[in-house]
């Protein structure tokens, strides 16, 4: 058997991965050395397919980065919450009788700024949160200290393509709003009084351009500095609170 390592939020080694998806354990994502071969690899990505956890190849170096122990070429985040379909997040927040309240975060890279939005969506009364699966920050234990407990009290949706879940939500009678500076409208003048879903880009690159197409509504917080842009998780702060402060 391989060596094992089980803290909060991460296991190496072949047989432990592999043990670990049968066994039920919610992954985040997994990492698998390039070049790898044999039995174990065909079960194990498998598994993976079977299971639709997010893999990626990555060169040996990556992966001793991660590990100083013999991790077989193979390395796995473990998620410290279960996720939730869109289907279910949206029937669920439906059946409980809330105004519905979303946040989609368009390739958040940063732990530590989806820790703090989540945190915040916590605060503000947020239904539920949906990232995509590939180019998202994982969910992983410093995410869950930077949300001080927060990550088990709002629901969080893993999806294939952001596009398709806006498509869908729009379906369903809900306006997603891009949070975006290229916006002559301010988020003050967006009535997010109704079912809404609201939209954070990446930290350098902001929201992409195909997101911003498809949004019902594009607007931007006033910025009165020298510096032109905020940290993703304060902004999304003062827009759900803008959100908060109509649905009062």
């Amino acid at each position: 058997m391989s060596e094992k390592r089980i803290e909060t939020e991460s296991i190496f080694g072949l047989h432990p991965i592999i043990e670990g998806i049968k066994s039920g354990v919610t992954f985040d994502r997994v990492f698998i050395q390039k070049g790898l071969s044999g039995d174990l690899i065909s079960e194990l990505k498998d598994l993976i397919k079977k299971h639709e956890i997010e893999s990626k190849t990555v060169p040996v170096e990556k992966l001793n980065r991660l590990t100083r122990s013999t991790h077989q070429g193979v390395f796995a985040f473990i998620s410290p919450v279960e996720f939730i379909s869109l289907e279910d997040l949206i029937s669920q927040t439906a059946e409980s009788g809330a105004n519905p309240l979303y946040i989609i975060l368009d390739q958040i890279t940063d732990v530590r700024n989806f820790g703090a939005i989540v945190r915040t969506a916590e605060c503000t009364g947020v239904n539920g949160i949906i990232i995509p699966k590939q180019g998202s920050a994982p969910v992983s234990a410093e995410a869950m200290k930077t949300a001080t407990g927060a990550i088990f009290n709002v629901p969080i949706c893993k999806v294939d393509n952001l596009k398709d879940t806006v498509y869908y939500m729009q379906s369903e009678g809900i306006q997603v709003v891009a949070a975006t500076e290229k916006s002559n409208d301010f988020i003050y003048d967006v009535d997010m009084s109704g079912a809404t879903a609201i939209v954070m880009g990446n930290e350098q690159k902001g929201i992409t351009l195909g997101m911003q197409k498809i949004a019902n509504r594009k607007a931007k917080l006033p910025i009165l500095g020298a510096i032109k842009s905020l940290n993703v998780s304060v902004a999304c702060g003062a827009v759900l609170y803008e959100v908060v402060r109509q649905r009062r």
